[in-house]
């Protein structure tokens, strides 16, 4: 594999290059976790690969999920079971062979108190069960994922302290996987198609797109670069029908709020609460980098233009603390909400009569009049499995030769198996979202101890991560080392305090 590094001077090289060649195998539009995958799929096969990019590696949705690696049981729940076995496959391989340094067990718990009705937690765990079954089918062991019981109420308790006692008659464990961070994600998977020859090309619209081609305008310098290609991929998310104005997309909006840790003091697993009415949505409180828990998720209609950065209502806020406190004892107020943060899911159009709930979370890969090659819907998890999918219609509908897809067991740059990263030399915080990276990035402080340190008291990232962002990671601005290589961009206070930090490290 080539050198993975992304930054300034790569681009600015590869954009030139370009310029000058014109010819590509493969135009990849959107560089969220689809395109990203598009991307490595296509140029780990053999083929020629640009990554056009608007703004930033994880600039849209990709970058606003639970951070959750989902084993597909919402979709047994709702007779799905093709996109279930399919979730708990993608899963299987994220843990175990993509990227086993971004993922962990989580463990995710339902209290059985009195507002659980012995109907709801018998479907609860009948759910487990097959969820189980799924794990087994998707060939994941139980080293990996273990299965799932009914606990006692001591040891509920002893996993989430802030529940409920009074009433309280044990609990339902399962688990599920949980990525460290999921725009790390996004741009451990474009470091990679770049090392396998890709040209990873952030800040470059696409305008004239054609199933032929499109002309890639520089947004740093204003040049216009025309690309041909043998063909084109439309991955760009809730963005998708701009590029492809046949699609009728339906995005859903899913909302999160961010609370301290010390609100919900000891919590050692996923509060899984179900909403009633329902047999496949639940609220969760799920433990978080930096003393942070992200409860959510709600799922809301969100017609209209598609903003750079969604925004959460009042009514999803009030809805999130409503069923999260019903199973706590101290319950949490408006004002323990340090922010909020909510993505759109890029869900094709089910009709009228569909609300956003029951739209399918199944991708599709669909193919215009121009030849343009769109890969829209699906979810975080199973990105690798829709980029096969995109890259196997482009290679077919273009006449393209490539070799057979090796994403299943293809590691992102840092990653190992378990043993290997468990003797990394470097703090396990570095190591969780580095891998084998780590050392590298303590490097960075270049014998200086200070940049060693926090950049702020309330987090846990130092200058040395900030200087590695922009020396290999494709950090251009302080927008893309606050809220997307690092997170401090999460909650608005941590990101003012750290501006200073970001702005020495790109200088």
């Amino acid at each position: 594999m080539r050198d993975t590094s992304l930054n300034a001077a790569r681009r600015s090289r590869e954009l030139s290059e370009l310029a000058e060649t014109g010819r590509v195998d493969l135009l990849v539009i959107g560089g969220g976790v689809t395109g990203a995958g598009v991307a490595l799929d296509a140029a780990s096969r053999g083929l020629s690969v640009v990554l056009a990019e608007k703004h930033d590696l994880a600039f849209g949705t990709s970058r606003w999920s639970s951070k959750l690696v989902h084993g597909g049981l919402r979709y047994l729940a709702s007779g799905h079971v093709g996109i279930a076995h399919e979730s708990a496959v993608e899963r299987g391989i994220l843990l175990r062979h993509t990227a086993p340094h971004l993922t962990r067990p989580l463990p995710q718990l339902v209290p059985l108190l009195p507002t659980t009705g012995a109907r709801q937690a018998a479907l609860v765990r009948a759910g487990f069960l097959a969820g189980d079954a799924l794990r087994v089918a998707a060939r994941t062991g139980s080293s990996s994922l273990p299965g799932s019981r009914r606990i006692g109420a001591a040891e509920t308790l002893r996993m989430a302290p802030p529940v409920r006692h009074e009433g309280l008659r044990g609990g339902l464990l399962a688990w599920d996987g949980q990525l460290t961070d999921d725009a790390r994600l996004v741009t451990a998977i474009a470091r990679t198609a770049a090392g396998h020859g890709a040209r990873v090309l952030t800040r470059c619209a696409a305008e004239e797109v054609t199933g032929r081609g499109a002309v890639l305008r520089d947004r740093l310098g204003g040049e216009a670069v025309s690309v041909r290609a043998r063909a084109v991929v439309n991955a760009a998310g809730v963005w998708a029908g701009e590029i492809a104005p046949e699609l009728t997309l339906r995005p859903s909006r899913g909302t999160h709020l961010v609370v301290p840790a010390d609100s919900l003091p000891g919590l050692d697993a996923g509060l899984t609460v179900p909403i009633p009415g329902t047999t496949n949505r639940f609220v969760f409180a799920l433990p978080a980098d930096d003393g942070r828990i992200h409860i959510g998720l709600t799922d809301e209609e969100a017609p209209g233009p598609v903003p750079d950065v969604p925004e959460a209502a009042a009514h999803e806020v009030d809805f999130l603390l409503e069923r999260i406190n019903t199973v706590l004892t101290e319950p949490l107020r408006p004002e323990d909400v340090l922010d909020t943060y909510s993505g759109l899911r890029p869900l094709l159009d089910g009709g009228a009569e569909s609300g956003s709930a029951d739209l399918s979370r199944s991708h599709a890969v669909l193919t215009g009049g121009d030849g343009v090659v769109s890969v829209v819907g699906g979810k975080l998890t199973t990105y690798r499995r829709m980029a096969e999918d995109a890259v196997d219609e482009a290679i077919r509908r273009s006449g393209l030769h490539a070799g057979p897809c090796r994403t299943g067991r293809l590691p992102l740059v840092g990653a190992a198996d378990r043993a290997r990263l468990a003797r990394v030399r470097a703090p396990r915080r570095l190591v969780a979202r580095y891998g084998t990276e780590a050392p590298a990035v303590l490097e960075q402080a270049g014998g200086d101890p200070a940049a060693l340190e926090p950049v702020t008291g309330d987090t846990s990232t130092t200058p040395a991560e900030l200087r590695f962002a922009v020396r290999h990671e494709g950090a251009l601005d302080t927008g893309d080392l606050l809220d997307r290589r690092t997170r401090l961009g999460v909650v608005a206070r941590d990101r003012e305090a750290a501006l200073p930090a970001a702005e020495e490290a790109l200088g």
